[in-house]
């Protein structure tokens, strides 16, 4: 690929993992991973979104990886990870168990953060044989269950059907985004982002969306269009974190408070003042700190019981 993946320099240019391996997925999708930080310590699973790639965790990869074993992977057709044909919650969260069995040793339990439509995946795996055997403890970060085009307040108009049909058509747009050029920063930063976000962080995230292939963007968009994950919700039954920026325009505070209100055990919601929706990059230190809460709380306990 032509365009530059990410920022090559600074506190979100992707660290260089310990290790690198391949998962396949059910329906034999290759999944690129990362490991990075020392074996035997805490695990992590991160998820990224739509249209972006592992490169969206570098600050929580640096955060975490000196004292965590930090997975990280390209969901189906993002980053490293080939496209496919299969696009459904289905295939993300056939995308996850398979990640997780081959990153993960027998009944070794992770905390699994999931960003946007990476807290999506999670949602979608909840009910699975291998999330529930690895899964100590979850963070949903920016994400939504159902009803996404409709929440959305990309479009400045009242909700209604009118704005729905106008994001549906932002959204789900074949159109490609071409160069990162000063009006592509902006209009990224207009629906991804709070209006304070520094210009180091546009570019870091203007970076990895624009690199995502424009057919992919608009095959998951499709997917996102029509999700319903509001079961996935209720059998979420670890202890999970949310966290929400109050400027986040793709999935609003209203569809955080919705899952935290529906989850069987959440341990706490936090909306961040300020912040849009790509909060694991404007907001680096709350969402890092809240994974290292999960793990400390959860992972340890677990291992003492059992020792």
């Amino acid at each position: 690929m032509s365009r530059l993946l990410s920022v090559d320099s600074g506190p979100y240019a992707p660290p260089v993992p310990a290790r690198e391996l391949t998962a396949v997925s059910a329906d034999g999708a290759r999944l690129h991973v990362e490991v990075h930080g020392p074996e035997g310590a805490p695990a992590v699973v991160l998820a990224h979104g739509w249209a972006c790639s592992t490169a969206f965790w570098a600050a929580q990869i640096r955060g975490l990886a000196a004292d965590h074993r930090v997975i990280a992977y390209d969901q189906r057709g993002h980053g490293r990870s080939p496209a496919s044909p299969a696009c459904s919650s289905d295939a993300l969260a056939d995308d996850l168990e398979a990640v997780l069995e081959a990153a993960l040793a027998p009944g070794e339990q992770a905390v699994i953060a999931g960003h946007s439509m990476g807290g999506m995946t999670v949602m979608a795996a909840s009910g699975r044989a291998a999330f529930r055997a690895h899964a100590a403890a979850v963070l949903l970060c920016s994400t939504g269950s159902s009803q996404l085009v409709a929440a959305s307040t990309v479009v400045p108009l009242r909700a209604g059907r009118v704005r729905t049909w106008l994001t549906r058509r932002i959204l789900g747009s074949r159109a490609p985004l071409g160069p990162v050029t000063p009006l592509a920063r902006r209009i990224l930063k207009y629906g991804t982002m709070g209006p304070a976000s520094a210009p180091h962080m546009i570019e870091a995230c203007a970076r990895i969306v624009h690199a995502c292939p424009r057919k992919v963007r608009h095959a998951w968009s499709q997917v996102l269009d029509l999700l319903d994950l509001d079961h996935g919700v209720r059998e979420l039954d670890v202890p999970t974190a949310v966290i929400v920026g109050t400027a986040d325009r793709l999935t609003p505070p209203a569809q955080a408070r919705a899952l935290a209100a529906a989850l069987p055990h959440c341990t706490g919601i936090a909306e961040l003042p300020g912040i849009g929706h790509m909060t694991p990059i404007e907001a680096p230190e709350p969402v890092t700190g809240t994974i290292r809460e999960l793990v400390h709380a959860h992972i340890q306990v677990v291992s003492e019981e059992s020792a």
